[in-house]
């Protein structure tokens, strides 16, 4: 079974409390963003830890990056190819869905899209608990259209970190717009115009997202935290 789940933070509790128990033996599991990688270093045990005792388990687990990770410790992972799409292996069960990339897996198309805007900027410090890297680029963005082009606009699900501005507004969430003036980077995109033209150009079943840690359905956008959503066969 596939089964899709929202912000993690390397909060190795919450897994062994609410997702370890629910997946089996060949199970595949996608975290929406904030899994946490290289961000929550020692706040619950050792990170290294928890990777290891996840790649022993019968099942595998993917995420997209939110936030809430260490961009700079992410980005040095090797770049490979994995069902279709660039990857980043972290452990050989605990994959990096790539932003901008399309998956095949069991026989359903997966577009993702990671990143977001941390609304309490003025409260971190760059390179230690904020990075810049958390906005898409340009270039990111412009590869996410020739791969969407590639399948004519249509895929069976988005799993994204953030949603679209309007989804937010409609469920009177306390969110603030992003603001690119927060940014030094002139080629960083703005996260709320990036998930508008997704919502306005792709065709799609479900729209899986995290960020806003609740756990609601509106429309085909499914918003997660502690739910853990099982995909139709």
């Amino acid at each position: 079974m596939i089964y899709v789940t929202g912000d993690i933070h390397g909060n190795q509790f919450k897994w062994l409390e609410q997702i370890d128990p629910v997946l089996k033996e060949g199970d595949i599991i996608i975290v929406c963003g904030d899994f946490g990688i290289g961000f929550f270093q020692q706040k619950y045990s050792s990170e290294e830890s928890f990777y290891d005792f996840i790649s022993v388990q019968p099942y595998t687990v993917l995420f997209v990056d939110g936030n809430h990770e260490n961009f700079e410790l992410l980005d040095d992972y090797p770049v490979s190819r994995w069902h279709g799409g660039k990857v980043h292996f972290i452990k050989e069960s605990v994959i990096h869905l790539m932003r901008e990339q399309i998956y095949t897996i069991d026989g359903k198309t997966f577009f993702t899209f990671g990143g977001g805007y941390s609304c309490d900027i003025e409260t971190r410090v760059e390179h230690r608990s904020w990075w810049q890297q958390e906005l898409p680029t340009t270039q990111e963005w412009n590869e996410a259209l020739n791969n969407l082009l590639q399948y004519n606009f249509h895929v069976d699900y988005i799993i994204t970190h953030d949603c679209p501005f309007h989804i937010k507004e409609l469920l009177h969430t306390r969110t603030i717009p992003c603001n690119l003036n927060d940014y030094t980077l002139p080629h960083l995109r703005n996260i709320d115009e990036v998930m508008d033209d997704i919502e306005q150009q792709v065709t799609y079943k479900l729209w899986f997202s995290g960020h806003l840690h609740i756990d609601q359905t509106i429309y085909k956008h499914v918003i997660l935290f502690n739910t853990i959503y099982c995909l139709e066969r």
